[in-house]
């Protein structure tokens, strides 16, 4: 039972999952529930549906309750991500209810907002915590039923159509994919790690159909997965029948069964049967009794964190990876069957994933002069080759914008031209085109030829939204076409207005001192700008054909002569500087083909040595030895999750002394 000293729980979002969850607070050991925030504080029921409970108008008003210490959200999935940010912000610890957010790209926002702010963050699968789950990731473990090769899981309800309600409504992210899938690929990502000795396991490749109906959401839905080793799993999900709800798990020897296993051994407590067949063996049964309540076991597990000032659950309840492996996996399934949600839609003046309108910086990033450019540009880039959907584009391009940055950096191959119609997307639903430096690039092998500069900008100015690119680059250099070739191509469209500045990416010092002799001779626009490679560690191989690195000392001295900024692209040595990499570490192939060399090693010694005095890591040393050059070099950065795009701002707050610089070279 509750103490009076537990912590003190707030529910957002008062519906039938709540309703759950305070009926399991007292049966806890741990928690207690002071206030339920809703939208209707005058709606029928809710002083006799949740006892002794204050209700509060309006979620805000939970998020300043010094009473709550803890907040479970139990909203649409919709607004998962809305109130886990804002309660973060306030200081509250949260507990949301699965899906913990309608895409990854939206978990990992929630997770930097934890990050930030040092409060807790789980994922309430209830079936996590239960002793079920102990005992089955035992059994697995321990070769019950030999090697495992495949999971079969499946959730369903017969549940009545209702075109107004929160499950088939996808304005809210309802359907059987987010509601309940769930369910079966976290459960099969957990037995495929128990298999393994690992927490969990993510899938190598990930299939599904789903079936919509007349509102636009999935009622039907199913999905096999693929995970390393040669397992399988397949799921299947349904709002509108009674499915057998039941798990099973086939070895070389037999399988396990287990049936309603998503609710243990029942929700207020009892007896839960994992059954065990073995070829020419009699089925063994175990039963596993327990009296908790189902979600006392979520409450208590989250509860015993917060009070040991975790962030995040211990296995098997769903860490900060394991949540954000899953939501991949839901992302997946969901691309697989083109099902996209209207509010990820990008329309203009749509907020941001915190609820909120973009802000302008409070201050800019601190700023380099690019010649024949009409502003300054940020020491930072954004590059977005590996955008995938409009909601990761939209809080990366957020969060760089109101962190000052205004580079945005492009190309008509990126995606099949994702990219650009992405940070179009961005530009024209944010209102900030006018805010903006844009970089797009063209002619990239083997379409790498004068007469495919025009029709290629064409393309990408449309995607982009936008009557002028700021800086273009020619993305590869053909040397069997005259350089003059190139010149001219690029001059034309800077005539024409369309470009700005141009520069050469992945050029060499001799046909870029060509092209710059050549419109000097011949009363063309100069080249402004490179875009080669340049890091700290020197790339011994091509990460790709045809690109260059200019990292090394004639290289130096060029740039130092001409003075013309260079974009550079991994600029952090893509993982050389984490540790992903390491001399005895050699699982990443292209770590080890492009970087790996003792001078290299020696330079990375020297920026975690520098690291540690500074109290930062290393790929933040990496990072702000590109910005300390006594030449303009501004690092294309490619965060994939907002927290990666946080952790890269941080070299922003290091500064380097010319003999610091000099002291890392000469490792």
């Amino acid at each position: 039972m509750s103490h009076p000293s537990s912590l003190g729980w707030g529910i957002i979002g008062p519906g039938s999952i709540a309703k759950a969850f305070a009926d399991a607070l007292p049966h806890s050991r741990s928690g207690r529930l002071v206030a339920i925030a809703t939208r209707d504080p005058d709606r029928p029921g809710l002083t006799e549906g949740f006892p002794g409970a204050r209700i509060l108008a309006g979620y805000e008003a939970m998020l300043g309750d010094p009473e709550v210490e803890a907040i479970y959200i139990a909203t649409p999935h919709s607004a998962h991500a809305e109130w886990a940010i804002k309660a973060a912000e306030a200081g509250k610890h949260v507990l949301c209810e699965k899906p913990i957010a309608v895409s990854a790209a939206e978990a990992e926002a929630m997770v930097a907002a934890a990050r930030r702010s040092g409060t807790f963050l789980g994922e309430a699968f209830m079936y996590r915590l239960h002793p079920m789950v102990a005992k089955l990731v035992e059994l697995v473990a321990a070769k019950a039923v030999g090697e495992l090769r495949m999971i079969r899981d499946s959730i369903g309800f017969n549940m009545t159509f209702n075109p107004e309600g929160r499950l088939f409504a996808n304005a809210t992210a309802g359907g059987a994919i987010l509601d309940l899938g769930g369910y079966p690929v976290s459960m099969a990502r957990l037995i495929a790690g128990a298999a393994v000795g690992k927490p969990f396991l993510d899938p190598v490749k990930v299939g599904g159909v789903a079936h919509f109906c007349e509102t636009g959401a999935d009622d039907l839905g199913a999905v096999t997965m693929a995970f390393p080793g040669g397992v399988v799993a397949d799921a299947t999900v349904y709002l509108g029948v009674a499915q057998e709800n039941v798990l099973r798990i086939y070895g070389t020897l037999g399988w396990i069964e287990v049936k309603e296993f998503w609710f243990g051994s029942g929700k207020q407590g009892g007896t839960g049967t994992i059954a065990i067949h073995r070829k020419d063996r009699e089925t063994e049964t175990i039963a596993v009794e327990e009296p908790g309540w189902l979600y006392a076991f979520e409450i208590d597990a989250a509860g015993d964190a917060i009070r040991a000032g975790k962030q995040e659950f211990d296995p098997p309840g769903m860490t900060w990876a394991d949540t954000l492996g899953n939501m991949r996996a839901l992302d997946a399934w969901r691309k697989s069957v083109a099902l996209k949600y209207e509010f990820e839609k990008p329309s203009k003046g749509r907020t941001k994933v915190d609820g909120r309108p973009l802000a302008r910086p409070a201050k800019p990033m601190r700023r380099q002069k690019l010649a024949a450019l009409d502003r300054d540009v940020s020491v930072l880039a954004l590059g977005g080759a590996n955008f995938e959907t409009y909601t990761q584009a939209a809080i990366l391009c957020d969060a760089f914008y109101e962190a000052g940055g205004n580079v945005l950096d492009s190309a008509w191959i990126y995606g099949m031209g994702t990219c650009d119609r992405l940070l179009g997307d961005w530009m024209a639903s944010r209102g900030v085109r006018d805010d903006i430096v844009l970089i797009g690039k063209g002619a990239h092998s083997p379409l790498c030829y004068p007469d495919v500069i025009a029709p290629q900008l064409t393309e990408s100015l449309d995607r982009l939204k936008t009557d002028v690119i700021d800086v273009y680059f020619m993305h590869r250099d053909n040397p069997d076409v005259p350089v003059g070739e190139f010149v001219d191509a690029m001059d034309a469209e800077v005539r024409a207005g369309r470009i700005k500045v141009y520069g050469g990416s992945n050029w060499t010092r001799e046909r870029m001192d060509a092209a710059f002799a050549y419109a000097e001779m011949n009363g063309k626009h100069l080249p402004a700008a490179l875009s080669n490679n340049f890091s700290l560690a020197e790339m011994i191989e091509p990460v790709w054909p045809d690109v260059l690195a200019a990292s090394d000392d004639a290289w130096k001295t060029w740039l130092r002569a001409r003075q013309i900024p260079n974009f550079a692209w991994s600029s952090q040595a893509r993982g050389f500087f984490t540790d992903r990499a390491g001399r005895d570490k050699r699982d990443d192939a292209e770590l080890v083909r492009c970087w790996y060399s003792e001078r290299n090693f020696r330079r990375r010694d020297r920026a975690l040595e520098l690291a540690k005095r500074l109290g930062k890591n290393p790929l933040h040393v990496a990072l702000a030895y590109c910005l300390h050059q006594d030449f303009p070099v501004i690092p294309l950065i490619g965060p994939l999750a907002l927290g990666e795009l946080e952790d890269s701002l941080q070299a922003l707050d290091i500064s380097l002394t010319p003999d610091e610089v000099k002291w890392l070279e000469a490792a």
